[in-house]
């Protein structure tokens, strides 16, 4: 069907509810999923016969200006590192590792091993670049057993690749030098010539075969090698494109800044553009006050037709569309969706932006968002009616069932679809506690329905079940709604907040800062706790915080005392994901002694009476 507003075409579900005597419910949508391609490089070669010439992939280049590659031409690239992987005799026992960030080379790469049954891992460059002991990518080289590594600049992880890896592991890169390894060069890699054995491998390729391995964050401990195989790939792309028929009807432009080590954008992004036959620009900026100016640089030139951001990101860029009118309109010339995910959208942004969004196309823009992880996909499900608020995660996309499973007072999530993970590589234990009886993959995340009435109307993330706790009294705090509450509540003074009080009889946080609001509720241009401790700035939180906690209706909904963050969240100490996700549990984990000063004399505490 289309949206009324946008004229966007958006499929809308007919739900049938299950309910069984044990009160489980089973969602599931009457359509079936259609037909998907055997292997995602299926569909890039079908683009690149189609529309040999039309843009794939742009990068930044030297000065500023673009790098780019056509469909004819990448496919070309990619047959040329499949025939010489294959030469080399990778596999799912030697796959390719990838330690640099997203690039052009890094795409091709990741194609070209996908084409010939070689599973890559692309892996956060932050695991190679910061030194020390490198235990996750120690462990994570246990886990794989690379027989190949591939690196942008391999001068920039020799110290990582000399300290981690064997020394008979060759590295290939586009400039730079690893001493006493072999090195070779990506461009005469992707000139090999089509072998048989590169043909013989490509139609080898069957929707079990491993595609890739993704790593959750390695929050709580080791990282876990997600499997995902060429099934995963393709029916989650087919289940996107079921559910956003525009795609089909104009080919996304996409300016993405996100990781493709993370699900997100390494799946859903990036695999959605190249099956549409769209083309994707890299963003090489990203929502901090350091980088966010080289994402503005990139939107002023690059029209956009779906736009994807953490809830952070579109904060920033929301100070420079309320001010920069040629970026505003550039950015919203040809948008047709907006879609926030990697964390709850406070209601201040939300309404920011859908009014700047009404301003400037007529009818507005979808602004939405859905649920899905790692081992999903992740597309799970999807919400395609427009919202006053966020937080609606929609209903199951085709071809997906959600099952709801009575946990306590609350609903546990789980999923079933041909775009499920088989498993974590290596670690049958985990595997089997993954999945309960029927198959279904746990979430460990509780839903709810937005209205408990009516299914049809979507359903809301209720917390994440392990991060959940109890307060004295005994009584559990559903810590993921809380933390969107309270971060709505503090009206933009926010980015996030972590939730604390386990054992205590009423509820703290430790907040993560908006250094551009407090700033302009200081009047000065003053950074760190000299900002922090402005009379002006506690006054603004002590009032938000004091009006939160009026507005509650209980002990485990009411936050009565806060400290703002003045040291940023910490990556190596699994804090946050460098999509910007913020971990709950290790924050809490690393700052003891934060945690502990809320229940303190500190005077960085604000507190609120009872």
């Amino acid at each position: 069907m289309t949206d009324a507003a946008g004229e966007v075409a958006l499929w809308q579900p007919v739900l049938k509810v299950e309910r069984r005597a044990d009160s489980t419910i089973l969602l599931t949508p009457e359509d079936r999923l259609d037909a998907y391609p055997r292997c995602i490089t299926e569909r890039f070669a079908h683009w690149a016969r189609a529309t040999p010439d039309a843009l794939w992939i742009a990068e930044r280049g030297p000065g500023r200006g673009w790098r780019s590659l056509s469909y004819g031409a990448a496919m070309t690239q990619i047959e040329g590192i499949g025939a010489a992987l294959v030469a080399r005799g990778l596999g799912e026992s030697r796959p390719v590792l990838i330690l640099s960030g997203n690039s052009i080379a890094h795409a091709v790469m990741a194609l070209g091993a996908q084409h010939v049954g070689v599973p890559s891992a692309a892996l956060a460059p932050a695991y190679a670049l910061t030194g020390g002991d490198y235990l996750k990518l120690r462990d994570i080289a246990r886990q794989l057993t690379p027989g190949m590594i591939f690196a942008d600049d391999a001068s920039r992880f020799a110290d990582a690749i000399t300290a981690v890896f064997a020394e008979d592991i060759p590295v290939v890169a586009l400039t730079g030098d690893v001493p006493g390894r072999e090195v070779l060069s990506f461009h005469a890699l992707a000139a090999t010539e089509p072998s048989a054995q590169l043909q013989a491998a490509h139609a080898a390729l069957t929707g079990e075969t491993v595609a890739k391995f993704l790593f959750t964050s390695g929050t709580t401990g080791t990282p876990k090698a997600v499997i995902q195989t060429q099934q995963m790939l393709c029916s989650n792309q087919q289940i996107v494109q079921q559910s956003w028929p525009f795609l089909k009807d104009t080919p996304p432009v996409v300016v993405d800044w996100a990781p493709w080590n993370h699900t997100a954008a390494g799946n859903k992004v990036f695999n959605m553009v190249l099956f549409n036959g769209g083309t994707y620009y890299i963003d090489d900026g990203r929502p901090t006050p350091q980088a966010i100016g080289r994402t503005i640089e990139t939107l002023r030139e690059v029209s956009p037709t779906w736009y994807f951001n953490v809830p952070l990101g579109f904060q920033m860029l929301l100070d420079a569309f309320e001010t920069d009118t040629a970026l505003r309109e550039t950015f919203f010339k040809r948008l047709q969706m907006l879609f926030y995910a990697g964390a709850g959208m406070s209601q201040p942004v939300w309404d920011r932006l859908t009014r700047v969004a009404n301003e400037m196309v007529p009818g507005g823009v979808l602004l939405t968002t859905g649920f899905g992880s790692t081992e999903t996909g992740p597309f799970g499900t999807v919400c395609n009616t427009r919202q006053e608020a966020s937080g609606n995660l929609g209903l199951p996309a085709p071809g997906v069932t959600i099952k709801l499973v009575p946990e306590g007072d609350k609903l546990e999530a789980r999923i079933k679809s041909p775009s499920i993970t088989p498993g974590y590589w290596g670690n049958p234990e985990l595997t089997a506690e993954a999945f309960d009886e029927e198959g279904f993959y746990r979430f460990g995340d509780a839903f709810k329905f937005a209205d408990p009435d009516d299914p049809a109307k979507g359903l809301m993330f209720d917390g994440r079940l392990a991060e959940n706790f109890k307060l004295a009294s005994g009584t559990w705090v559903a810590v993921g709604p809380l933390r969107a509450t309270l971060t709505n509540d503090l009206g933009g003074l926010a980015s996030d907040c972590v939730i604390a009080g386990e054992g205590h009889t009423e509820l703290g946080a430790l907040v993560v800062p908006n250094w551009a609001a407090l700033q302009e509720i200081a009047g000065e241009a003053l950074e760190g706790e000299a900002l922090l401790s402005h009379p002006a700035v506690r006054a603004a939180a002590t009032e938000r915080l004091a009006a939160h906690a009026a507005r509650a209706t209980g002990s485990v909904s009411r936050v009565k005392r806060m400290m703002f963050l003045a040291a940023p969240l910490d990556f190596d100490k699994g804090e946050v994901t460098d999509k910007g996700s913020i971990n709950q549990r290790a924050v809490l984990r690393h700052r003891t002694d934060l945690v502990a000063a809320l229940w303190a004399e500190d005077l960085r505490v604000i507190r609120v009476a009872s």
